[in-house]
């Protein structure tokens, strides 16, 4: 595709306005904090729990000795704490209740930021803004950061539709082993979880059902799956989307394997022109909430429930059609 070079250099001239007024070049500081970028950057990666030191340094394209030193600062400040792993050679990073209100300050930094850049745009702009952000991003993971790096990146993940070898079986256990570790949730979890995803699969064949693994090396790390069957069978005629199943490995968490999973489904959902598309998830699991308030999905309700064993704050998002 012949590209007009004048295209390419308002994109950059844009990109690098961005990145001034984001704060980049401010001198070392950033987000409304004293940390440089890579720090802030860093705190937000090990956030979401299990990272390495060379998880962030994949992340975030960085050098190992690079690495290094930023987590010597963070660890002396208070910031970050080590823990040996299951291998006692690998240090799985954490953050302490100085890093987490040090992180909740950078979110809601980074909110304010892009609330008032929202507000000064038409109302219909700002979802225009985003999935112009998914597209150059997702083509610059693609085509050049992936590429540059390619002797340090993690190999090439692919998502592909329907079943897949091994996907109940692979798709119960990273559930099982999440909500364990995050809520406690056990074996009656799992089972529900295994039962209900080997019913779903035996009704692929509906036209408005489809379920997405993510691939790595030929392995599953991650799955998500729309049935369009279920809400629908309880509620006659409503034409609504359940989003059910979504899930991604820990050694991959953070990656944008889960943007781009539930893209596809999302994509799905509207070419089927579901009318609304709901999930129900449970309170506490910020990153997730994040990902999904980002696609268009809302929070309409919350109540206290045990069906799982353990009391937890469940809820329920809806994403109208757009």
């Amino acid at each position: 595709m012949k590209i007009d070079p004048s295209l390419i250099e308002d994109i950059r001239t844009a990109s690098r306005l961005m990145v001034r007024e984001l704060g980049f070049m401010g001198g070392g500081t950033f987000a409304g904090t004293d940390l440089s970028p890579s720090a802030v950057h860093a705190l937000i990666e090990i956030e979401k729990g299990g990272v390495t030191a060379r998880d962030l340094g994949a992340r975030l394209r960085l050098e190992k000795s690079s690495v290094s030193r930023m987590l010597r600062k963070l660890v002396e400040s208070g910031d970050v704490k080590e823990e040996a792993g299951e291998d006692a050679r690998v240090k799985i990073l954490s953050l302490t209740a100085r890093g987490k209100k040090q992180v909740a300050a950078i979110h809601a930094f980074a909110r304010t930021q892009v609330a008032d850049a929202l507000g000064r745009m038409k109302s219909d702009q700002g979802r225009t803004v985003l999935e112009g952000l998914r597209l150059y991003t997702d083509a610059l993971d693609a085509e050049g950061v992936v590429t540059a790096h390619a002797s340090t990146a993690p190999p090439r993940i692919e998502i592909v539709a329907g079943y897949q070898p091994g996907l109940i079986a692979r798709i119960t256990q990273m559930h099982a082993l999440y909500y364990a570790r995050e809520t406690g949730f056990g074996q009656r979890f799992e089972s529900v979880v295994a039962s209900g995803l080997a019913d779903f699969c035996g009704r692929l064949e509906t036209p408005r059902n489809a379920i997405w693994a993510a691939l790595q090396d030929g392995q599953i790390i991650g799955s998500i799956a729309i049935d369009g069957e279920d809400l629908n069978r309880k509620n006659a005629g409503s034409n609504i989307a359940h989003l059910r199943w979504f899930i991604v490995d820990d050694g991959v968490r953070g990656g944008g394997v889960g943007r781009k999973l539930l893209s596809a489904a999302l994509a799905f959902v509207d070419e089927k022109a579901f009318s609304e598309t709901h999930l129900w998830t449970f309170a506490g699991l910020s990153a997730a909430r994040r990902l999904y308030e980002a696609h268009g999905f809302v929070c309409v309700e919350e109540w206290s429930g045990t069906q799982w064993g353990k009391e937890v704050l469940e809820q329920r998002f809806v994403r109208p059609r757009p």
